[in-house]
């Protein structure tokens, strides 16, 4: 399951969303490959969603939305558990010490693409209820570390 997590968190950073401008307008009827069972969680956790883009693949299906003027995604399982939400957010949104971690070990680099994921934890208590993922890049390189709830930051993927 924490795989599952991290990848959905890694994925959520790298896609590309597109909101459609449908006037205000839910856009869950356009939505022909998600599953009911998803469909009605998504309904009932994000009622006030607004341009919604569905994305579905075998081990997830993920919802790109507005709520309240803020962009996020959110993922469920294909059986319609909901896992978490990951959003864009500043790169102040990090602790302080996180912020130092990164500056010292990463000299040269510089911040692209800051993703904060608010997981479930009621499906997996060992998944860490809020993880940052900060994308950072120099001339050469493309990596992204993990900021955990404790502030420790962690190599978490090499993108380039």
């Amino acid at each position: 399951m924490k795989k599952i997590f991290l990848t959905i968190a890694t994925a959520a950073l790298f896609s590309v969303s597109v909101f459609a401008a449908d006037g205000g307008k839910k856009s869950n009827e356009t939505a022909v490959n998600v599953s009911y069972s998803v469909q009605q969680a998504f309904s009932a956790d994000f009622s006030e969603a607004t341009s919604v883009i569905w994305t579905v693949d075998k081990n997830c299906q993920k919802a790109d939305f507005v709520i309240d003027g803020v962009k996020k995604t959110a993922f469920y399982t294909p059986t319609g558990e909901y896992l978490g939400t990951t959003q864009y957010v500043d790169y102040k949104a990090i602790p302080a010490k996180s912020q130092k971690q990164i500056a010292d070990a990463y000299k040269g680099y510089e911040v692209s693409n800051v993703v904060v994921y608010q997981a479930y934890v009621s499906i997996d208590s060992n998944i860490e209820p809020t993880s940052y993922f900060v994308d950072l890049k120099n001339a050469n390189h493309e990596v992204v570390v993990r900021v955990a709830n404790s502030g420790d930051v962690e190599f978490f993927k090499q993108v380039k």
